[in-house]
């Protein structure tokens, strides 16, 4: 059974987001004193009482406002509190009680779901401020005092949460899900992927970019597995990211690619290949994650039957530092090879995944060296005493040798071709290690 969901809402910079990153105990939502920084909704886990719960930290509710983003947001917000368990109002000691603050009771209240009133930003201990008997008009019950910047009240405002909470179930959880970070430029079609996949509005798609900021997780099973989906920002030339939330959108976009099995590489076929793009699949290859190059738009590129196979050999050549990352055409839009990417997905995390006995790999060593000799330099012959495999994602490989210095790149470029014509190891990077004999290391 799937953990309780807690939605925390409110009008916008009333300090939703450093509650909930409080509540995690990470800095996992962007915060910052602009109002609106919050978009989609982000999901992070807390436990308390010996009971993990599920937090949305959702965008600010402005109910009248006919503004594009406001009015998504506000549509992000109404889709949490619908799968929310138990709701979390939160208010702005400060600011008192408003209009906005009324309205959004009443579309709680019409919810139907339980609602714990939190009254934030009450950071001086002692007797309640005098402004603080206000909340009481919003017809909500007993507000609680929270100051979510210095954790005061927290554990209060928890406990009125509990008693919401549905009866715990003695099912467990599958930890058997593939992380898949969708990343690339903006406008590439990230969350319209995710959005097409999981078949609700999951994220916020415009046609202005930079509309998503935080990196949206949203966990989702079909017939080929279970998967956790992270719709990242696009990432811009850094000498573009002027704006400070958006410097902040990268770097979380990094962070999901480290916490992520398998990266999904966007790329626009409208706009074609660009420096960044390559600078992009530069962070995955680095991190040593598997990768799938993933075309979208290809419903909106004329073609012919030569297209697509002079669009794959111009990729393969500005994609020439992971060729082992495999390439597929989709659609977001359509849906046009969804199932097929799902399939590469599980190709490239089980490649990742693979572990191989130190005995076949020796086999292979003894075969490939025999088939082609290693090099020499004056005379020293390059002699590899054997092999073992160290880790998974990626997998690594310990070479023993009498001299690294001898064990040149294109050797080694041989010896990892030939492990994956032999294993099959599509779409990771392969590591090697190298040991000289008599190192301690």
């Amino acid at each position: 059974m799937a953990k309780p969901v807690v939605a925390i809402v409110g009008r916008p910079n009333v300090g939703k987001s450093t509650l909930f990153n409080k509540l995690v105990g990470e800095r996992v939502a962007i915060v910052n004193d602009t109002p609106g920084v919050t978009r989609d909704r982000i999901f992070g886990e807390c436990e308390w009482r010996s009971r993990k719960i599920t937090l949305v930290d959702t965008g600010g509710i402005e109910p009248y406002s006919d503004d594009i983003i406001l009015k998504q947001m506000r549509r992000q917000a109404q889709l949490a509190v619908e799968a929310a368990d138990v709701i979390i109002l939160v208010t702005d000691l400060t600011g008192g009680v408003v209009a906005t603050d009324q309205e959004v009771a009443m579309m709680l209240q019409k919810s139907g779901r339980p609602v714990v009133l939190c009254v934030n930003k009450c950071d001086r201990v002692g007797e309640p401020d005098p402004n603080f008997y206000e909340f009481y008009n919003l017809g909500l019950g007993d507000p609680i005092q929270v100051s979510s910047v210095h954790g005061h009240g927290t554990g209060d405002l928890l406990d009125a949460v509990f008693e919401y909470l549905p009866p715990e179930s003695d099912t467990e959880e599958d930890d058997d899900v593939i992380s898949v970070a969708i990343i690339g430029r903006p406008n590439a079609g990230k969350s319209s992927l995710v959005n097409q996949i999981t078949g609700e509005d999951r994220c916020i798609v415009s046609n202005i970019a930079g509309t998503t900021r935080d990196s949206i997780d949203t966990l989702f099973e079909n017939k080929f597995g279970k998967f956790k989906l992270t719709d990242t920002a696009g990432i811009r030339r850094y000498s573009r990211v002027d704006d400070t939330i958006e410097k902040y959108s990268v770097i979380r976009a990094k962070m999901a690619i480290e916490r992520s099995d398998v990266c999904l590489i966007m790329i626009d076929a409208t706009e074609g290949f660009a420096e960044q793009d390559s600078k992009i699949a530069g962070l995955a290859h680095e991190s040593g994650k598997a990768c799938i190059i993933v075309v979208n738009k290809w419903d909106a590129v004329e073609k012919n039957d030569k297209t697509m196979t002079e669009y794959r050999k111009k990729l393969e050549n500005d994609f020439s530092f992971m060729s082992y990352a495999p390439m597929i055409f989709i659609s977001a839009k359509t849906g046009q090879r969804i199932d097929r990417l799902f399939e590469l997905i599980l190709t490239v995390s089980n490649s990742a995944s693979m572990r191989i006995s130190t005995g076949m790999l020796n086999d292979l060593l003894a075969e490939a060296v025999a088939r082609v000799q290693p090099p020499t330099d004056k005379g020293r012959r390059l002699k590899i005493l054997y092999m073992t495999q160290a880790s998974v994602k990626p997998p690594t490989f310990v070479f023993f040798v009498n001299s690294a210095e001898l064990f040149h790149f294109s050797y080694q470029r041989y010896l990892e071709n030939r492990i994956r014509e032999t294993f099959g190891m599509q779409g990771t990077p392969i590591k090697f290690i190298i040991r000289e004999r008599g190192d301690k290391k």
